[in-house]
């Protein structure tokens, strides 16, 4: 695997607005990686797993989970990829308003790499999006295929 084929970002967030915020403040931290946004976990699992230019098929990727979507609960998600062969090595930063204790034991028991708690005010959201780019420009990615 080439160790600079660049990580693809995965963003499964229902919310649009926090959607847009995000993605922006990822760029404006100066990150250009390609950003799959998925609204829903449905569509979303099925790119990571199936889709021929998706993780599971075609190298590495992060993903941004957010644990309140419309169609299944972010931990399910979390759980599939961490218990999946190809997948269980990919990065997941979960972004949720949940800040319940059991709830961060409980994505951190299963695999998720770092939680962090969207701040409900806008400007503390936007930093610590452009906190999370800054993060994401200087961590290194294991290769699937080992």
């Amino acid at each position: 695997m080439n160790a600079h084929q660049p990580v693809g970002i995965v963003m499964i967030e229902d919310d649009e607005g926090h959607a847009r915020l995000i993605e922006k403040n990822i760029r404006r931290a100066g990150i250009s990686n390609d950003i799959r946004h998925f609204a829903d976990g449905t569509t979303a699992l099925d790119y990571l797993f199936n889709a021929p230019d998706g993780p599971a098929k075609n190298g590495p990727a992060m993903v941004l989970l957010d644990l309140n979507l419309p169609d299944m609960s972010g931990t399910s998600i979390l759980e599939k990829i961490k218990q999946d062969e190809k997948l269980h090595r990919t990065p997941v930063v979960v972004l949720t308003t949940t800040d319940d204790k059991v709830e961060i034991d409980r994505c951190y028991d299963l695999g998720c790499n770092v939680y962090i708690t969207k701040p409900v005010n806008y400007e503390s959201f936007a930093d610590a999006i452009r906190q999370l780019g800054l993060f994401l420009s200087v961590i290194q990615v294991p290769d699937l295929d080992q």
